[in-house]
């Protein structure tokens, strides 16, 4: 009970260190941004990174470990199959993101550099798209989507 409920905190406050760092990054983020801004987005990215591999790691953990529900209930449940897979792809578009903001970061800290569209979009992606797994979430809690027996 007790390594369920740490591994269950320890997910839900990825989930708040991930929608933080994203949001930061999307209020930060400008047409043009210097260097020093751009590193500044770069750490808050990280945080996003470390957030999002220690939420995979404790949902992994409570899916197919000894945990809580049995694996069976999430394994054969459409809803998590589609919850998951959102998160892949949210991970999957944070890439191109992240390595603009890697490359970009070094240099004359005063230098302006032009912040592209995509970069933009991509955020903005990866928003929309974190707000539709809580819902699904409260779906799956609730064993909607179970097509076992």
């Amino acid at each position: 009970m007790t390594t369920e409920l740490f591994l269950r905190y320890i997910h839900f406050i990825s989930i708040f260190a991930i929608v933080g760092s994203l949001v930061s990054e999307h209020m930060l983020l400008q047409k043009e941004l210097t260097r020093k801004a751009i590193a500044k987005i770069a750490r808050i990215d990280a945080v996003y990174g470390l957030a999002a591999i220690t939420l995979l790691s404790a949902g992994l953990t409570l899916w197919l470990g000894e945990f809580g529900k049995p694996a069976v209930f999430y394994s054969k449940n459409w809803i998590f199959h589609t919850k998951l897979t959102l998160f892949i792809v949210v991970g999957l578009l944070s890439i191109y993101p992240t390595i603009f903001f890697l490359k970009n970061r070094k240099g004359n800290p005063d230098e302006w550099v032009n912040i592209p569209k995509s970069v933009f979009m991509m955020i903005r992606l990866e928003l929309l798209l974190l707000f539709i797994i809580p819902l699904l979430a409260g779906l799956l809690s609730r064993g909607v989507g179970f097509f076992g027996n």
